[in-house]
């Protein structure tokens, strides 16, 4: 296996560690495991991995400085493992630069489509350039595929916020701030049906675009369309 399928494995429990190890051999990565951050900074700097899998709480240096550390001069995608729903809030607001969070107990199999999932992406299999979107910020319009969506400025700043990074997750109360700005007497369960309008709007000009993603008691997370598809015009 090449460098370029290359895995690395940030995890202080040797039974979770050595569990993504057989998963990501069979399916064909080259894996290995470190067990302290200060030491996995060093491997990334020495033999960058296409992807890292970092555990929160690591010795030495936790996931969250490790991951500040290796965005300072890689942009490798980071997978990035928590023990609790309830940290994911706090990575989030830390802005910590993962890519994706995946909660334990885990199952290994959502890990492993996680994983490929951000590879995809990192290897250009999936569009993130703007060519699919237009952002019209002074008429609060986003085209799509070529055609203007009928957005309410709520609904606009929300999608301009999930289009500004493909791929990252949103907490809902981000996205409110990003819509509301004051967020009194707003709660933030009131995104899920505004989240709910978008995917219609963008599925009423192409309805193989489900490309707002739901992660579970997060938020959301906006996945490009792998490739163009066909689209009525207006």
């Amino acid at each position: 296996m090449t460098s370029e399928r290359r895995v690395l494995v940030v995890e202080d429990d040797p039974r979770i560690a050595l569990l993504l190890l057989d998963y990501l051999r069979s399916e064909g990565f080259d894996a290995r495991t470190l067990a302290d951050g200060h030491l996995a900074l060093a491997e990334v700097r020495h033999a960058p991995p296409s992807l890292l899998i970092l555990d929160l709480n690591l010795p030495g240096l936790d996931g969250v400085s490790l991951c500040r550390a290796v965005r300072q001069f890689s942009d490798v995608p980071i997978l990035m493992v928590t023990a609790r729903i309830d940290e994911l809030d706090r990575l989030l607001g830390l802005n910590s630069g993962a890519d994706d969070y995946v909660c334990k107990p885990f199952s290994p199999r959502e890990v492993m489509a996680r994983v490929q999932a951000l590879l995809r992406r990192a290897e250009g299999r999936v569009t993130r350039s703007a060519s699919l979107w237009t952002l019209d910020d002074a008429g609060l319009r986003i085209a799509w595929r070529g055609q203007w969506l009928s957005l309410t400025p709520l609904e606009f700043r929300m999608l301009r916020q999930l289009l500004s990074q493909p791929g990252r997750v949103f907490s809902r109360s981000q996205l409110l701030e990003s819509a509301h700005g004051d967020l009194r007497d707003v709660s933030d369960r009131a995104i899920d049906t505004h989240v709910k309008n978008l995917r219609r709007k963008l599925q009423a000009v192409c309805a193989e675009d489900d490309c707002i993603a739901s992660v579970y008691g997060v938020g959301y997370r906006f996945d490009a369309p792998a490739e163009p598809v066909s689209t009525r015009r207006a």
